[in-house]
C-alpha cells in the first residue's frame, strides 16, 4: 500500500473532525469559523494530494520503411567519434556535441544513394 494512503487518509479524517468539531462551537465563539474553514480546507488540499495520480510515461514508437545498420557518428568539423549519449535533443532536433573540439552540430540521416 502506498505511503501517501496510510499517512495522508487518517490526517485528513483528523482535520475533517476537528473541522466538524470548530463549526459547530462557532455558535459560542464565531472565530472559531474560521478555524473550521482553514482545517476543512487542510483536509481537502490532502486528500487531492494523496488522491492525485502520477503522470503516465510518453512512450515513443519510431517505424522505419526498409533495413537500418547503424553508422558512426562523426564530428563533420575535426572527424572525431562522437559518443550517442552526446546527442541531445533540442525542439525536436537531435544535436550533438564533439568532446575534442567542441563543435555542435545536427545528427542527420545521409541519403542511402
Amino acid at each position: 500500500m502506498n505511503l501517501k494512503l496510510v499517512v495522508g487518509i487518517p490526517i485528513a479524517a483528523v482535520l475533517f473532525f476537528f473541522g466538524i468539531i470548530f463549526a459547530m462551537a462557532s455558535v459560542y465563539a464565531p472565530t472559531r469559523l474560521i478555524v473550521a474553514a482553514m482545517l476543512l480546507i487542510a483536509g481537502f488540499v490532502i486528500i487531492l494530494f494523496v488522491a492525485r495520480k502520477p503522470p503516465a510515461p510518453i512512450v515513443q514508437k519510431l517505424e522505419v520503411s526498409g533495413d537500418m545498420k547503424a553508422v558512426a557518428l562523426k564530428c563533420p568539423n575535426c572527424s572525431a567519434a562522437v559518443d550517442a549519449a552526446r546527442v541531445k535533443i533540442v525542439s525536436g532536433v537531435p544535436y550533438a556535441t564533439c568532446p575534442y573540439c567542441g563543435h555542435s552540430f545536427e545528427v542527420t540521416e545521409e541519403p542511402k544513394w
